[in-house]
C-alpha cells in the first residue's frame, strides 16, 4: 500500500467548495460593512462603491439583470443616464491629415486611424469600416440649471473634441421612458468611472484635456 494523504480527490473538491463559500461570505460581510458606513456618513459615492463590489462578488465579471447595468446608470443614476442616452450626439466625422474620414472610437481598443475609418456602406455611421462601435466618453457636473453634460469624442491622430449641453428637469422627465442598454450605439463610457483614465498614455495632440481633471465617482446619483 502506498503511503501518503488519506483523503480522496472527491474530498479535495469538497474542501475547495467550502473554502470558496467561506471567502464569499467574508466578502459579503465586508461589503455590507462598507455600505453601512457609507450610508451613515451620507456618502452616495461610498455607497455606490459598495454596491458595485457586491455586484461583482455576486455575479462575477459577466452576469444577467442588475449585474449588467450600463456604466452610465451606475455613474449618474437612471434618470440622468436616460437623458444622456437620448440626447447623445450623432457620430461626428472628421478628416485627418492624410484625407481619411474617421469616426470617434474607444481609445482602449482602437489606436490606429484604420480602425476608425468610415464605412461608406453604412450611412448611419454607427460602426466603422472595421466593425467598431462609435464611442462618446461622458462627463457630468452639477450646475444651477441642472446637469452640465460633456460628450467627449476621440479620433486617432486627431485628438479630442467636446460637445456640451445642460440637462434640466424637463429633459429628465421627457426622456424617462428611454432604454439604456449595453448594446446601444454609439457606445457611452462615463469618465468618472473609467479606472486608470489619468494614467493612460497619449501622443501629443491626442492627449485628453480632461486628464487629471475629472473626479472619480463610482456611485449612482440622482436616481
Amino acid at each position: 500500500m502506498k503511503s501518503g494523504s488519506s483523503h480522496t480527490a472527491g474530498e479535495d473538491g469538497s474542501a475547495s467548495v467550502e473554502q470558496a463559500g467561506l471567502i464569499f461570505l467574508i466578502c459579503l460581510a465586508l461589503t455590507a460593512g462598507l455600505i453601512l458606513v457609507a450610508g451613515q456618513a451620507g456618502s452616495d459615492i461610498g455607497r455606490g462603491v459598495g454596491v458595485r463590489i457586491a455586484n461583482r462578488i455576486a455575479c462575477g465579471p459577466v452576469g444577467p439583470g442588475a449585474c449588467r447595468s450600463h456604466p452610465v446608470i451606475e455613474a449618474y443614476g437612471e434618470r440622468v443616464a436616460k437623458a444622456i442616452r437620448a440626447l447623445a450626439p450623432g457620430p461626428m466625422v472628421l478628416t485627418d491629415g492624410s484625407g481619411r474620414t474617421l469616426l470617434p472610437v474607444d481609445f482602449r481598443y482602437c489606436r490606429q486611424p484604420s480602425c476608425a475609418e468610415v464605412d461608406p456602406g453604412r450611412p448611419d455611421f454607427e460602426l466603422t469600416a472595421s466593425n467598431r462601435r462609435t464611442t462618446w466618453f461622458t462627463e457630468v457636473s452639477s450646475s444651477k440649471a441642472g446637469h452640465l453634460v460633456t460628450w467627449w469624442g476621440w479620433w486617432p491622430g486627431i485628438g479630442w473634441r467636446a460637445i456640451r449641453r445642460t440637462i434640466g428637469d424637463g429633459d429628465l422627465d421627457a426622456h424617462a421612458g428611454v432604454r439604456v442598454t449595453l448594446k446601444d450605439r454609439p457606445r457611452l463610457v462615463p469618465l468618472e468611472a473609467l479606472d486608470g483614465r489619468n494614467h493612460r498614455e497619449f501622443r501629443g495632440i491626442e492627449r485628453p484635456p480632461w486628464q487629471w481633471r475629472v473626479e472619480s465617482d463610482h456611485g449612482a446619483r440622482n436616481n
